[in-house]
């Protein structure tokens, strides 16, 4: 049994789980890249898939994960994927996937590419269903992440084949998406994905900054703490990148040394540092 999953922080749970139940002992594998933000016209072509890197690259710039970038090579993953099932003909594939647009379109993204493959392909989907969180209440989590290793054992039950349908139906909906090459997917609900605009959080994003300047770091940890979405941080410091080029927010800095120093500030506004930003 192979596992899928789509966030790094999505393993460690995973492997709880299996710590706590042997039969679901298998190999996880991390799809890294996150399909729902970047251009995806021609995905699949060398063309296409150059031109995506070639923007990871430019949102990668100065930022921490900036040498990252060459070790993600979902393409090299697929392939290994198919060389497993092939050589192994009871080998299975597990994907896991929750209610969020990085999992769904990483979720469209992979399974175009196993339809020869359908009774052996099969979906966790958490989706709108309610677990336990540490205080034994109900909640509903968006991330594999968030739910108990414990709760896992529950969630297997939830394990299906894709069916013939689907494998007809997904990877129109997802030819659809590329086709449209908008910067952003937004989950709507299920499986529905739809295209936005690349700046489509631009306004959230900076109603989130603070009237007075803040170090870069602690700007972007209040607004992945309270955006409506989850968004990774590189991206949102390329949107903020975007909104100092239309004038709404100015850096101080120097981008060449990395986000640590780089303070974020309204326009006129004091590039003095709080002391408790510092």
């Amino acid at each position: 049994m192979i596992h899928i999953v789509f966030n790094t922080a999505d393993i460690a749970a995973l492997e709880q789980a299996i710590e706590l139940d042997e039969s679901l002992s298998g190999k996880i594998i991390e799809i890294k890249d996150d399909y729902a933000v970047g251009p995806l016209s021609d995905i699949y072509e060398t063309e296409g898939y150059q031109a995506r890197r070639d923007w990871w690259k430019d949102v990668l710039a100065h930022s921490p994960y900036e040498d990252q970038l060459d070790i993600v090579d979902d393409k090299l993953t697929v392939h290994h994927l198919i060389n497993a099932l092939t050589h192994d003909e009871n080998e299975m594939i597990w994907i896991w996937m929750g209610q969020n647009a990085h999992d769904v379109s990483g979720y469209y993204w992979l399974m175009s590419q196993f339809k020869e493959y359908q009774s052996r392909i099969h979906i966790l989907y958490l989706n709108n269903l309610p677990f336990l969180n540490e205080k034994g209440q109900l909640f509903y989590p968006t991330h594999l992440s968030q739910i108990q290793p414990k709760e896992f054992l529950k969630a297997k039950k939830l394990a299906r084949p894709i069916t013939l349908s689907e494998f007809e139906l997904d990877p129109d909906e997802w030819k659809k998406l590329c086709q449209e090459n908008e910067g952003v997917r937004f989950l709507e609900g299920g499986k529905k994905l739809v295209s936005m605009h690349i700046g489509c959080y631009d306004k959230e994003i900076l109603s989130l900054l603070t009237k007075n300047a803040q170090k870069l770091p602690s700007a972007l940890s209040n607004i992945m703490a309270k955006l409506k979405v989850k968004l990774g941080d590189a991206f949102i410091v390329a949107r903020l990148k975007a909104l100092e080029e239309a004038g709404k927010i100015v850096f101080v800095g120097a981008w060449t040394k990395g986000w640590k120093d780089m303070v974020v500030q309204m326009p006129g506004g004091s590039s003095i540092v709080n002391e408790t930003e510092a």
